[in-house]
């Protein structure tokens, strides 16, 4: 695919950074734009490998060596189609997903891989600007109502397939606007939320209706009364309980879990407010050093800190594939994101002991694994992004078996079925709160499978949508 010796005459080159001092202005995304010449010369250099691993480190199947061939000889309008059908939202996972399907790239064993998760972005972007087909509209309706609790993309990503063979999908969000944690836990500068909203346009054209500030499970909307009101529910409810750090004074004021921030920091952009737990002029301490720590380093840059130091418990990981974790698998490695070339300072091998202060947080005390030293660190705000530890299932009256996992997360069949509802209705789920905490790209691949479970049993017969995955608890 590409061209055939496209991988020798062309280094990788993804998008260049908006200038610090002036992304730091604002909350626009990082990126400069790349022209299409670009974008085309990138997909020259995917090999003709003869088995493309990078669609099997793909959760959704995606076809990567066809359309990184459409993009290298500018049939921009045929690459759509093929990545359109594989994957509902890539122009969200091409701006959040980590790409395991870049670390099984055959190039990458001994040069730099091509940037499919790029790629993968430009064709999104290109079809929005030339009004290429974006979604599937069912030309037909099967007279069957479906229920999606949760608006994150496991339930948007299900809701979409749902409504593309025609049956009458509506969706349900607790919070004020939909989009789960897409709309509240990730920052403007890593998804401008008029990316999310046009989205959202487009699935309301093709028939699915949204409702905004139902939780599901309390007095008002019992689950049971879903069950009696459609033929199918889907539970897509996230993994939202944070893991915290239970140590001395972690009640603090200024200890908060990263996306109690993170909500309160997009709120404050979307209304144009000062947000109520604001880091300006702040000496912040960030516990977790992964995606969500990432994301509160950016917002806290944003906000003005004083001062911010990023903590994490394990060392730091090596600059290069361990021999432990070979191609193709998604290999942990050293990696900085946008937020950290802005400033700040990251530690390793580091664990909290305490949270020093009288009612407000003054200190943390922290040990250095490496030399085992004891340090005090002075803060006034302090962020866990530690990451999370299941479903909130309580209010919808699940506990213990046979409903949770011991992970904690929502039990299903191979079916994607919540066997121990009764009622009416069949009760589906799946993503995080079936997988428990994971990748965007997971999320909604297992959308797209409980939505082919869910048209299958309505339908009675084979569905015609792609099942790309099995349950979580099914496939090990």
């Amino acid at each position: 695919m590409g061209k055939t010796t496209g991988f020798l005459e062309y280094p990788r080159q993804g998008p260049h950074h908006r200038p610090v001092p002036v992304r730091l202005r604002d909350w626009r995304e990082v990126y400069e734009p790349q022209s299409d010449d670009e974008v085309s010369i990138q997909g020259a250099r995917c090999m003709d490998c003869g088995i493309p691993f990078c669609m099997q480190g793909c959760p959704l199947g995606n076809r990567i060596p066809t359309f990184n061939d459409h993009v290298y000889r500018s049939h921009w309008d045929q690459a759509a189609d093929q990545l359109f059908d594989t994957n509902n939202f890539p122009e969200f996972t091409g701006r959040l997903c980590p790409a395991p399907c870049e670390s099984a790239c055959v190039l990458g064993i001994s040069d730099s891989p091509v940037t499919i998760e790029r790629i993968e972005y430009e064709v999104a972007e290109h079809a929005f600007a030339h009004g290429l087909e974006v979604a599937r509209v069912a030309a037909t309706h099967t007279g069957k109502r479906v229920a999606v609790v949760g608006s994150g993309p496991a339930g948007l990503a299900a809701a979409a397939q749902l409504a593309s063979v025609g049956h009458d999908v509506h969706v349900f969000e607790r919070s004020d606007a939909i989009g789960g944690l897409l709309r509240y836990g990730i920052p403007e500068f890593k998804l401008e939320k008029a990316i999310l909203d046009r989205r959202l346009a487009v699935m309301e054209a093709s028939g699915i209706t949204f409702h905004t500030s139902v939780c599901v499970g309390d007095a008002a909307t019992p689950l049971e009364d879903l069950q009696r009101a459609y033929d199918a529910v889907v539970l897509a409810l996230g993994s939202t309980r944070p893991r915290l750090i239970p140590v001395p004074g972690a009640h603090l004021n200024g200890v908060y879990p990263a996306m109690t921030y993170l909500e309160a920091a997009n709120r404050a952009v979307r209304d144009g407010e000062t947000s109520v737990i604001d880091a300006q002029n702040q000496r912040v301490i960030i516990l977790g050093g992964g995606d969500t720590g990432a994301d509160c380093l950016g917002t806290v840059h944003r906000q003005g800190a004083r001062s911010v130091v990023q903590i994490e418990i394990l060392e730091r990981p090596p600059d290069d594939r361990p021999d432990d974790q070979p191609w193709p698998t998604m290999a942990r490695i050293f990696k900085s994101s946008p937020a950290h070339d802005e400033g700040g300072e990251r530690r390793f091998s580091t664990e909290t002991l305490e949270f020093h202060g009288d009612e407000q947080i003054e200190r943390i005390v922290v040990r250095d694994a490496t030399s085992n030293e004891t340090v005090v660190m002075s803060a006034d705000l302090v962020l866990i992004a530690a990451g999370f530890v299941g479903p909130e299932l309580e209010q919808l009256g699940l506990s213990g078996e046979p409903f949770v996992t011991s992970r904690a997360t929502l039990s299903v069949d191979s079916e994607w079925r919540v066997d121990a509802f009764e009622g009416p209705a069949p009760v589906f789920a799946c993503g995080d709160a079936v997988r428990g905490q994971s990748l965007i790209v997971w999320a909604i691949a297992e959308g797209r499978s409980a939505a082919a479970a869910v048209d299958a049993h309505l339908s009675q017969r084979a569905s015609v949508l792609a099942a790309p995955v099995a349950p979580y608890s099914l496939s090990w």
